[in-house]
């Protein structure tokens, strides 16, 4: 079945944003992992009191869909801070993404971001991607949390923003 995106991606340029972040290896099967990365940043953020810019994200450096995933559990920061442990600071670079905002459950993802890619694709969008044998690696690609679902409806109110960056 072929999934049908409810409005257009956007293209838009993003200037440089600082973050702090956890890198974490994971397969489809034990994304858990990330999952407990995140909630280690957060946690770590609220105790040296550094305050979020922005939603949480995945920033995916290295998919291969197959093997493994070098994903980071982030979260934008106003302005570079001190770090400690396996908490670094990093930027996510500036330059043209792909958007996309969908409300709908995790089992999803996959389906929409395939449809982002047909829709890329048609367009003639070429993404900041190389491939490798470690897998695809990418200059930037998030996956953002915008809001949680309710404990009601774990899966219906997930709304992720993804972004894609374009190559030059």
């Amino acid at each position: 079945m072929t999934f049908s995106l409810e409005v257009q991606p956007v293209v838009g340029h993003r200037v440089e944003q600082p973050y702090v972040g956890i890198r974490t290896s994971a397969t489809l099967e034990s994304f858990a992992a990330f999952e407990r990365r995140l909630a280690e940043l957060l946690a770590w953020m609220r105790a040296e009191g550094v305050e979020p810019a922005g939603p949480p994200f995945c920033r995916y450096h290295v998919i291969d869909m197959f093997r493994e995933l070098q994903v980071e559990a982030g979260v934008p920061v106003a302005a570079r801070v001190d770090t400690a442990g396996d908490v670094r600071v990093d930027v996510l670079p500036a330059g043209r993404y792909v958007t996309y905002t969908h409300v709908g459950p995790p089992d999803t993802h996959i389906d929409v971001i395939a449809a982002i890619f047909d829709w890329a694709s048609a367009k003639d969008l070429k993404w900041d991607m190389t491939p490798s044998p470690e897998g695809e690696v990418w200059g930037c690609r998030l996956a953002s949390t915008l809001s949680q679902p309710s404990k009601q409806l774990p899966d219906a109110g997930l709304t992720t923003e993804f972004a894609f960056r374009l190559a030059d």
